[in-house]
């Protein structure tokens, strides 16, 4: 992993020199570094440890934004079989920062779609960075609609800053579309779930996560506006997004008290991007046990579930 975080600074330099002595030893044989580099290891491993043991909700917004996380691209090839995606929302346009299909889940037929960011400028160009165009959440809408007919289980994978602003986007409807979308999250008698793998911002976030039950990655984050958008407005300066960040309760811990988030899902050490395979594999699992509390639920008790999950909201963790 070549991308470092600002507060991972002095991690840089410690796992720098190490790998450093053992390009040094690869030139010359004759050099023995190995315990050197070990100990520079163990020196690393124990700040990398202190780094993450208390990260605060600025951290934990700058670790949800990693550009090295698993994305949902990632996420859709390691968990779903005989993935078929389908494209368009059959009115405009395909929207490339939603993905969607239909695919198996250890075997059981389901529905899935996600934000995809992109993993370099050539595709978070094409992805628009994960933000959505009114198109994609028709699109998702489509899909949803498609599960419902088929009874099929929706899975839901979230990683966007927010819908897409632009000029365009809000000629063609943008808050009509999020608003349709989390209409029909709403309205479906299949089990719903939704997976914050990274950053869930806005709108753009609750149009697909308005599910019956929503997990969280350990790190990521799920907020009604980003800290910098928050801090612009309260404060008129972008600068004071830690302190946004801290009121914000954005974090999987403050919003598994509030009764947002339902599982938090644990993080190797050091955050998804440090253990992709890892991070998949604690996925899955979270995956599972949710479908599993939801599999025999007839249609119109999932959706009264759903409905009453989210009139109850405010009413728990308020002292918290």
């Amino acid at each position: 992993m070549n991308n470092y975080l600002e507060f991972e600074k002095p991690l840089a330099e410690i796992e720098g020199k190490a790998e450093e002595l053992r390009a040094m030893a690869r030139q010359n044989e004759e050099m023995d570094v190995e315990k050197q580099a070990a100990d520079l290891d163990n020196k690393a491993s124990e700040l990398l440890q202190s780094l993450y043991k208390n990260l605060d909700p600025w951290r934990k917004c700058q670790v949800a934004r990693h550009p090295d996380r698993p994305h949902c691209k990632d996420y859709i090839e390691a968990l779903f079989t005989e993935y078929t995606p389908l494209a368009g929302d059959r009115n405009f346009a395909d929207d490339h920062a939603v993905m969607g299909g239909l695919g198996r889940f250890n075997d059981t037929p389901v529905m899935v779609i996600g934000h995809e960011k992109g993993t370099d400028t050539k595709t978070r160009i094409e992805r628009n960075f994960g933000m959505a165009r009114p198109e994609g959440y028709r699109k998702a809408i489509r899909l949803m609609d498609i599960a419902h007919r088929f009874k099929l289980p929706v899975i839901t994978l979230v990683d966007t800053p927010g819908a897409y602003p632009g000029k365009g986007a809000e000629e063609r409807g943008q808050s009509e579309a999020i608003a349709r979308s989390t209409q029909k999250c709403l309205e479906i008698g299949v089990p719903l779930i939704s997976v914050i793998i990274g950053e869930g911002g806005s709108g753009g976030a609750v149009a697909f996560a308005t599910a019956n039950k929503v997990a969280m990655l350990e790190h990521s984050i799920y907020s009604v506006i980003s800290p910098e958008g928050c801090a612009s407005i309260l404060w008129k300066d972008a600068e004071k997004m830690r302190e946004a960040a801290e009121a914000l309760r954005l974090t999987a811990q403050d919003l598994n008290k509030l009764g947002v988030c339902d599982e938090i899902i644990p993080e190797p050490m050091g955050g998804a991007q440090r253990d992709k395979e890892q991070t998949i594999k604690n996925v899955r699992a979270a995956i599972k046990k949710m479908l599993t509390q939801l599999s025999g639920m007839e249609g119109d008790r999932l959706i009264m579930d759903r409905r009453q999950k989210y009139l109850g909201l405010g009413s728990k963790g308020l002292a918290a």
